[in-house]
This record gives C-alpha cells, structure tokens and sequence, in this order.
C-alpha cells in the first residue's frame, strides 16, 4: 500500500548516497534552516566492494573527501575520521596524501553512521509535480530487497545522485549472463569471483585504466605461482599513465568548467575522448610495480606466463566447450585475430545510471539531442532550478563531474540554491591560467 501524500514539504530529498549523495548529506547536516532527507536502495553505505584490494589508494589526495573543500573545520573530515579512530598521526609519519580506498570506505561509513537524514532501503520510483512542490514515490524494501509498502516525499528541491553502473560491451554482455564454466564478469566484482578466475586456466584482463592494471597486477601475482596465464588486452595505444602535473590539474576547476559546459554538444562529447588520461589513466606508480612484477617473473630466462595487447579491439565474443573466443582487431595495422582464454574481466568502466523516474515530469527535465539529461552549469535540469544532477553530468561539464575533489564544490553550489544563501562559500576563480580567450579591454 502507498501511504497518503504526505502534508510535511522537506527542502531537499536527495536520491543515492554515494560519495556525492553522502558528502551532500554531511554539509546540508549543520543548517538548521535547512530540511533535508536523503534515501538509496541499498541497506547501507558500500563504495566498490570488487575493486577493494590490499593496499590501493585513491587517486586523489585526502583533502578530496566528503567535506573538506566547503568546510575544512567539518566534524565529518577525513582527518576527524582518523582522529576519531585513532589513526591521525599514524597517517601523519605515513607522509603520503593518497588515502587507502578501504580506509575511504571505512570512512564514508563513519560519516554515514552519524548522519540522522539517511534513509536506506528506499528504491526511488517516481518524481512527479504537486503543485509547487515535487512528490517523490518511494518503495521500501526488506533485508531481501523486496517491496514491503510504498512512502511519498513532498519536497521543493530533488538532488538526483544516482552514480554509475557496471558497463559491458555488446560483445561481452551476452556471455557475463549466460553463466556456465568460463567466467565472463565486470571488474566491478572482481573479488567474489577471484577464486573462480584463478582456477579457470587462464584469464584475460579488457581495459586501459587504473581498474584494469590493478586486477592485472592481482591476478598475476597470485597466478603466475600455479601456472595461471593471464593477458591484458586494451584498445588504447599505449598503458598510459594519469596526468597529474599542476596546470593540468586546473581542468578540474570552475573556470574551466565554465568554458566546457559552454560548447556545443559534438565538441564536448568529442573532448571525452582526448580528455581520458586526465581522469582514467593509470597510476605512474603501478605501472612501474607491473613493469617490476613482469621483471621478476622473467629472471633467469623464464617464458612470461602474460600477453600485454595495445591498439586492440574487442569485436566478438563467443564460446567454445570451456573457452571463451575473442575476436580482435588492431586498430593500427589492421590485423584480425581469435584468443582463447578460459575467464574474462572486463574493466570497461561504467555509465550513468537511468533516470527513468524523472518519466513523470515529462517536457520539464532538459534532454540533449542525444537523450542525455541537459545538465546546466549550475547542476540543474529544469527552468525552476528544483532538480540538481550531482555526479553524472561528464558529457556536460567535463573532468570535474567524476573528480572526488570537486563533490564539495558543486555540493555547496546545490545547497545555495535551495536555501537562497551561501551557507558554504564558492571558490569560483581558483586558475592561474585563462580558459578560452580574455574579454577585450
């Protein structure tokens, strides 16, 4: 049954709590003149349980956490955390920014479990207009993920931070659901299936970025020992690294966001291509600890148990009794070939998640010619300003849409609309240099 619309009007429902729904959550908690609830389907807080392995960091330092860039003096830092758990000067003689990813995930957790506005086990189903409000449909769900009754939300303002979802080519698709001996999966759960991989003979690794060199090195640590052969095959020129320089960095900043969010359609969608190794790049130094491991694993004239495949494509994907046929095509010289290979891992990235509830509301929400979600540049999606986009805006503002250190940022751009106020003052001019040409003088 769904409850009566309810009289009650929040400011602000958020719909998912990943690191961006959360680090909204954790500056709208000190307003006082600010109502504001937050649900997500899941029964608690989880960031990428498949990719937690021992002993990767993030790629962005620690001052990119929920809060710290609005508010540096929030009791929901990084660096309370650790105060906290009692770990602050461990990581202070540590001397490295780059937090641990499952001390990151331990983090958001404590964060998540002093935050009153959370609701979890909610499945948003609708958004619709009431009046001068929005009217969200939620599904309540039990510990099995069933529907138990249905809750309505009255609020002013929604902030949609839906995330982003495992995603498989077409070729590979079909075989991830079609089970049987040869393991055909994301990296997105790499860890409940690392057993099966290294009992399948051999394993080949699709992806360029840091995922995909992290589940290599894993799995080629642990299976060169029983005779495992595993391959990594990408359709990038080269392994290439993460552009970390300064000037650079300033890409992921309001100025230039500006200028992005500026041009038409085809030439942004044409810079998220060109624009990958500044936020899907590997890790300089993993690709020197992968160098090292092939290394080691040749000394003495030993045969390399791997294949390192660039500038190639994946373009078919069949099975064969046990085996798994690939077909690929070289990009450069065009030539075609078949692999073989007993499992697979696809570290093929993810996409945005569908915004089917925003069904509802039909000609209200902006869509570009592509059908995307028409993000503006302040985060919202509609004339009224009611519906903020917080996440997945990449094909409309660029590198900083992904980038954990800008979160705070657009966070505190979201919450000034909803209250009319700064409650957390914007940084809009943090570059050195110009994006796109000077005003005339």
């Amino acid at each position: 049954m769904t409850t009566p619309a309810p009289q009650h009007v929040h400011d602000l429902v958020g719909i998912g709590i990943g690191p961006f729904g959360l680090g909204l959550a954790a500056l709208a908690d000190p307003l006082d003149d600010l109502d504001a609830v937050f649900v997500d389907q899941a029964d608690g807080f989880s960031w990428h349980p498949g990719m937690m392995l021992e002993g990767t960091t993030l790629q962005v330092p620690f001052l990119a956490d929920l809060v710290t860039m609005a508010d540096p003096t929030s009791p929901y830092s990084f660096l309370a955390f650790l105060k906290a758990t009692g770990r602050l000067y461990s990581f202070y003689i540590r001397e490295s920014f780059a937090p641990l990813r499952s001390e990151y995930d331990a983090y958001c957790r404590w964060v998540a479990e002093r935050l009153e506005s959370l609701r979890w086990g909610r499945r948003a189903l609708a958004i619709e207009e009431d009046g001068d409000h929005l009217l969200v449909t939620l599904a309540v769900l039990d510990d099995h993920g069933a529907t138990t009754r249905f809750e309505q939300l009255r609020t002013r303002h929604v902030a949609l931070c839906l995330g982003t979802a495992p995603h498989l080519p077409p070729p590979l698709e079909a075989l991830a659901g079609e089970g049987g001996p040869a393991p055909v999966l994301h990296s997105a759960d790499y860890l409940d299936r690392k057993q099966d991989l290294l009992e399948a003979g051999s394993v080949t690794v699709v992806g360029s970025g840091q995922s995909a060199a992290e589940v290599y090195r894993d799995l080629l640590a642990a299976a060169a020992p029983r005779g495992t052969r595993v391959d990594w095959v990408t359709r990038s020129e080269r392994f290439f690294p993460m552009e970390y320089t300064k000037l650079t960095l300033e890409m992921t900043s309001p100025e230039y966001t500006d200028l992005h969010r500026a041009l038409p359609e085809d030439v942004r969608d044409g810079l998220s291509r060109t624009q990958r190794a500044l936020h899907k790049g590997i890790s300089a130094d993993l690709i020197d600890e992968i160098h090292e491991l092939l290394y080691g694993l040749t000394a003495g004239g030993r045969e390399l148990p791997s294949r390192l495949l660039t500038a190639t494509a994946v373009t078919g994907a069949r099975t064969d009794g046990d085996e798994i046929v690939l077909d690929l095509a070289h990009s450069l010289t065009g030539e075609t070939a078949e692999h073989r290979t007993g499992a697979m891992v696809a570290a093929t990235g993810y996409r945005p998640r569908d915004a089917d509830l925003l069904a509802p509301l039909g000609d209200r929400v902006r869509r570009d010619a592509s059908g995307r979600l028409d993000v503006a540049r302040d985060y919202t999606v509609d004339e009224p300003g009611r519906l903020h986009v917080l996440g997945t805006e990449e094909h409309t503002h660029g590198v900083t849409a992904p980038d954990l250190g800008f979160g705070a940022w657009r966070a505190s751009v979201v919450l000034a609309a909803v209250l009319g106020r700064e409650p957390y003052p914007i940084e809009r001019a943090i570059a050195f240099q110009t994006f796109g040409l000077p005003a005339a003088h």
